[in-house]
């Protein structure tokens, strides 16, 4: 509808947009997560559905502006069978902090709501980080080995972490989402790592394996995302500006093996090590449909 317009004035209504829809929705969200705080656990689980409801709506508004601003072709197969009352881990690809939008989205309403792992420094940004905390996202503090070198004692501490944030999400349908990569795709850090895969950076297992163990009872399911840009990979201004031409997603189910179900990947070595080769065979896979839809989707001409 706004096509016409300049991209820079698209940008700017798309960002006015997102901000008064974050605002509204803020206003009724804030409320009804003080109330949650109060000990009551068949109030506090009626509140985590109204709030979840609540952020889809949230979602659903800004894929209305995001489709006012641009026309973007978008070929999705694989979310039919996503059922929104199911329990799922999930992951994708990372290539552009648009990759959030676009998995919002495109499975908004469709399975439940992603929650993202944040790092704790998150809860300070403005308005998005109480939204992040009324919503059960998990906050993690990150220790690097140096600082465990030190302090020994703190190792440990990040699957504590996870299972306390896992405890939350047993009483309400719920899609745990991690990058596998934990960073966004970029020549620099692909060359870093010397990554083996042609459009993938190194994956982590250790996140997924965390939330399984915490999780075993719920998840059954892996929902795998590839995620690709026929044009290269977009900024946050390019969604705004209504300039991303064309995304192509691919969405696979795939059992989780039961033997990967509450195991302890700190400790348990010979688990680790299964896990890891589990996680780089569909790594692999991810490779080669990557290079597929590069072949079938080529930049424009």
């Amino acid at each position: 509808m706004l096509y016409f317009l300049p991209a820079p004035l698209r940008g700017s209504l798309s960002l006015l947009l997102l901000i008064l829809n974050t605002l509204f929705w803020f206003s009724l969200l804030f409320p009804c997560a003080l109330v949650k705080l109060l000990p009551i656990p068949t109030l506090q689980t009626f509140l985590t559905r109204v709030l979840i409801r609540i952020a889809e709506n949230w979602m659903l508004f800004n894929s209305g502006w995001m489709r006012l601003a641009g026309r973007t072709e978008w070929d999705v197969q694989g979310h039919e069978g996503l059922d929104h009352d199911g329990w799922y881990l999930v992951t994708s690809n990372h290539q552009s902090w648009v990759d959030i939008l676009v998995l919002q989205h495109n499975l908004n309403r469709r399975m439940p709501m992603l929650k993202f792992f944040l790092k704790q420094e998150l809860i300070w940004v403005p308005v998005i980080g109480i939204c992040w905390w009324a919503l059960d996202f998990p906050f993690m503090k990150r220790y690097s080995k140096a600082y465990l070198a030190r302090h020994p004692e703190r190792a440990g501490q990040d699957l504590l972490a996870t299972q306390r944030a896992c405890e939350k999400f047993k009483t309400t349908p719920v899609a745990v989402f991690n990058f596998l990569e934990g960073t966004r795709l970029t020549p620099a850090k692909h060359a870093e790592q010397q990554s083996p895969y042609r459009y993938l950076l190194r994956p982590k297992s250790g996140g997924a394996a965390f939330v399984l163990d915490a999780m075993g009872q719920q998840l059954r399911s892996l929902v795998d995302i590839t995620i690709h840009y026929p044009d290269g990979n977009p900024s946050f201004w390019d969604l705004l500006s209504g300039r991303i031409r064309k995304v192509v997603m691919r969405c696979q189910t795939r059992p989780i093996p039961p033997e990967f179900l509450g195991r302890d990947y700190h400790n348990d070595a010979a688990f680790r090590q299964a896990f890891q080769a589990w996680i780089n065979g569909l790594w692999e896979e991810k490779d080669a449909l990557l290079a597929q839809l590069h072949r079938d989707h080529p930049p424009a001409t």
